[in-house]
């Protein structure tokens, strides 16, 4: 059986893996999402939300 880490280079090798892949890519470079994962950090590390 094949390790969980070559079971992920597998399918980041596979075509709906790199589809995958660029759909993130391209919600990252959405200022939005940005402003919403900074939000979320702040929260999680216990600082005050900016809005």
């Amino acid at each position: 059986m094949a390790s969980i880490v070559q079971r992920i280079r597998d399918y980041l090798q596979s075509p709906k893996g790199r589809e995958n892949v660029e759909k993130a890519r391209t919600a990252v470079r959405d200022p939005q999402n940005q402003q919403r994962l900074r939000r979320l950090m702040d929260q999680w590390r216990g600082r005050r939300t900016h809005r």
